[in-house]
């Protein structure tokens, strides 16, 4: 399993970039993902990855880069904003390969290699029928977990709610997922989020 922080920029290096940028949109739901997805990534693509970085968001806004090969003169362009994005704006650059990418890009992002398809976390509990104890054993297993591994379980949460137990979610419910995903990335405790979310299907019964 590939693990990253959500919160910083970063390289990935992945051959299948539509699967990977998709995978991101997933990961940071509910979270804004801007994609500027090319097979050549060229000065005007740098533009306006510039013009949007300098729209103002109130919450972490995420634009991702993804191209088959990024020219010498847009990766320049780029060095400034890379080094000191705007408030709220955190950048991933996907690319085949990191040879293409100049060494003044590479020295300011980590760089993980792999395609991110295998971080999804499949969720044993049926919150159609879900209890207390079930609550309290789940809570008590994940009792540990940091961040990242909480973000990747509330998107096993929505995943198991909405697809495999078929659950209509309530407003209560979905306002829940949007703050959980915020407390997370205000660096809440990872269990507290996680009771709050998994118990709004026990009271919702």
């Amino acid at each position: 399993m590939l693990q990253h922080n959500a919160q910083s920029s970063h390289i990935i290096i992945a051959t299948d970039i539509d699967l990977v940028f998709q995978n991101l949109q997933e990961r940071f739901y509910p979270s804004r993902v801007v994609g500027f997805i090319t097979d050549e990534f060229k000065i005007e693509d740098a533009k306006a990855v510039m013009a949007e970085a300098y729209l103002s968001d109130s919450t972490t806004k995420y634009i991702v880069l993804g191209a088959k090969n990024f020219n010498t003169i847009s990766q320049n362009s780029l060095l400034k904003v890379l080094e000191e994005p705007p408030k709220n704006i955190q950048f991933i650059i996907i690319s085949p390969t990191k040879s293409i990418l100049l060494p003044t890009i590479r020295s300011r992002l980590p760089i993980i290699k792999g395609d991110i398809e295998h971080t999804k976390v499949e969720l044993e509990l049926n919150l159609a029928h879900i209890d207390y104890a079930e609550v309290f054993k789940f809570l008590k297993e994940n009792s540990r977990i940091k961040k990242n591994e909480a973000q990747l379980l509330v998107e096993a949460i929505y995943r198991r709610a909405t697809i495999q137990d078929k659950l209509i979610l309530s407003l209560n419910q979905l306002e829940n997922f949007e703050k959980a995903y915020k407390l997370l990335e205000l660096n809440s405790r990872p269990q507290s989020v996680l009771a709050m979310l998994i118990m709004s299907f026990v009271q919702e019964r």
